[in-house]
């Protein structure tokens, strides 16, 4: 006897809530119901997947190797009832997309009504997180699509472009460096260079792709938490930094005293993507959210 879908899907909601109560709950049947779907599933696979204790509820690494394999499968489950679905009516229904924080402010305002215009009968759910969250929930199976920024780490994924966005050079208003129109990666480098944190993205393409390295010292030194805050740093003579195009475009350094340069080399910049699971039946439909952003992006 195999196990089921709906077994398989008791045990994960088992093992994300810790008790049968609530996973019940969120199961949206009776806790005897559950409870009965864990054994079942249990002889089916002839192994104790659960070990109840006072505490709560504690998976046998049995039963942990099969939330993870039973996961994925759910994941393709899930993946063939939308692709059935969507069939000849792409981006239609829930889809489930993830922005970075280095983007989803500045692109969104434009892509949004573009999207409900295009495609109104999308329900669109958006959560904005760092990239390599993102990519974890890819793979999954609790984003269907992702809007990143390149280079990164895509294994197990694919990817469609929408636009090449320009890193630009930023320093504070009438800092000596931005008398001419272009700014050298030396210049930054060496008139105290501010990065976002670890974490973002966008601080290692800045590293990598200009050729800088990060300050040293930097644990006692500067650093931002978003784009927002950066552009504050660096106007209040903190430093000088580095900025989408996307962002300037959109008017994040309009009202600070800051000063905006290319960067004198061959047009450093991040490659902004749409993202999804490799071999997932949401490809088709990433391929056109790509395609749609670019006149926006």
């Amino acid at each position: 006897m195999l196990p089921t879908l709906r077994q398989l899907q008791y045990l994960r909601l088992l093992a994300e809530h810790g008790s049968f109560s609530r996973a019940a709950e969120a199961a949206h049947v009776t806790q005897p119901t559950l409870s009965a779907g864990i054994q079942e599933l249990e002889r089916a696979l002839d192994a104790p997947l659960v070990d109840r204790a006072r505490s709560g509820v504690i998976l046998t690494a049995v039963g942990e190797e099969t939330v993870r394999r039973g996961s994925d499968i759910l994941t393709r489950a899930e993946d063939l009832v939308q692709a059935a679905r969507a069939a000849g009516q792409p981006l239609t229904g829930r889809f489930r997309l993830g922005v970075i924080p280095t983007i989803a402010p500045f692109l969104l305002p434009r892509a949004l009504p573009l999207l409900r215009e295009r495609f109104p009968k999308l329900k669109l759910f958006l959560r904005e997180d760092l990239t390599h969250r993102l990519i974890e929930g890819l793979k999954a199976g609790s984003l269907d699509a992702a809007l990143i920024a390149l280079p990164y780490d895509t294994t197990g994924l694919e990817t469609a472009a929408v636009s090449e966005d320009e890193l630009l050079a930023m320093a504070p208003a009438n800092h000596p460096m931005t008398a001419s129109d272009k700014v050298s990666a030396r210049d930054l480098q060496d008139n105290g260079l501010i990065l976002l944190e670890d974490g973002h993205c966008l601080r290692d393409q800045a590293l990598s792709v200009c050729g800088l390295h990060a300050p040293r010292g930097e644990d006692g030194g500067f650093a931002a938490t978003s784009l927002h805050t950066l552009v504050q740093m660096v106007g209040s003579g903190l430093g000088c930094s580095l900025l989408p195009a996307m962002a300037v475009r959109a008017g994040l350094a309009e009202d600070a005293p800051v000063a905006i340069r290319h960067i004198d080399q061959a047009s450093p910049s991040r490659r902004i993507v749409v993202a999804w699971r490799a071999g997932s039946s949401r490809g088709v439909e990433g391929r056109l959210l790509a395609e749609t952003l670019k006149p926006v992006a």
